[in-house]
């Protein structure tokens, strides 16, 4: 496993890392004992970032990641968790006020056994006033930050536009990072656009969702899946193509993923240690080129088409 520098911070991941939210059950029901295993499998490979947050199945995921890391040396894993969005029995919710985000980091420290994390971000800043983004929850990130508790921060969201208007209304060196979901896969790669602007501010890059939270896939998408029935037409399409050439849309959707230099690390969710292993093994190598355009061409009608993330 080689690792790349997240922007101008002093993290070096690894170009493939664990994305938790399979183990709050977002996309199936998982047994907790599983997912344990499958976070040591991860780490035992090299891979050495894991992401989580209090909303992925409303705290089961940070939970069931505290209980695996309960074992593991501290210094084998980088660990980052959110604020600002959450759950409670089936109710989503949402408070970026800075009583909450202190709140809510100290309530993650609990559920994942650390006294501090490599990485705090805001969740899903679209969500919010960017105004109390800007002037209340990163001052609150920052004020943690100052007393030792996180090392980074970063903003998260889907829409990009949403991350460049906080990043060009705060001073130059504030946030060390932004993560962006589901815009550098097979069906989007829109944030190839936008990596020389994050570069220019010293902002590292994690990308998400390879996998396009499952629509890249043989099973296809969850039910709750926001995609259109055009794109979930043409991604069946392409994963049948893929099948046909004895080759799994999985394996080039991540294959893809890593390939780009500028994306510090990839995200892909996973609670099955054999799927980990898959996806790890996946990433060593470049995607097959010709399988590659040829994949691209069939979902050329939705190219760069996105959703609300609602």
């Amino acid at each position: 496993m080689h690792y790349r520098q997240v922007g101008r911070t002093g993290l070096h991941v690894s170009p493939l890392s664990l994305g938790a939210s399979a183990l709050g059950g977002v996309f199936e029901d998982i047994d907790p004992a599983q997912g344990i295993r499958t976070v040591h499998e991860a780490v035992a490979q090299g891979v050495n970032f894991i992401d989580v947050a209090p909303y992925y199945g409303f705290t089961k995921a940070e939970a069931v990641l505290g209980q695996a890391l309960r074992t593991l040396p501290r210094q084998q894993y980088l660990l980052s968790t959110k604020v600002g969005r959450y759950g409670h029995n089936g109710v989503k919710a949402w408070d970026y006020s800075a009583a909450r985000v202190t709140q809510s980091l100290h309530e993650s420290l609990a559920r994942l056994h650390t006294d501090y994390l490599d990485l705090l971000s805001v969740h899903d800043v679209e969500f919010a006033d960017p105004d109390q983004v800007i002037h209340e929850t990163i001052p609150a990130l920052l004020a943690l930050k100052a007393a030792g508790k996180v090392r980074y921060v970063g903003i998260t969201g889907l829409p990009l536009a949403k991350l460049h208007h906080i990043l060009d209304r705060v001073p130059a060196g504030t946030l060390d990072t932004v993560l962006s979901f589901c815009h550098y896969c097979l069906t989007d790669d829109s944030l190839a656009d936008h990596v020389a602007y994050f570069e220019e501010r010293g902002v590292g890059i994690v990308n998400a969702a390879p996998l396009a939270m499952g629509l890249l896939s043989a099973q296809g998408p969850p039910a709750w899946h926001p995609a259109s029935a055009a794109l979930r037409h043409h991604a069946r399409q392409a994963a049948a193509f893929c099948a046909s050439q004895g080759y799994a849309i999985e394996q080039l959707a991540i294959q893809f993923a890593v390939s780009h230099p500028g994306l510090a690390t990839t995200l892909v969710s996973a609670a099955c240690p054999r799927l980990m292993r898959q996806n790890i093994e996946w990433a060593q190598t470049p995607p097959d080129p010709a399988l590659l355009r040829e994949v691209r061409a069939l979902l050329h009608p939705v190219l760069g088409e996105t959703w609300d993330n609602s």
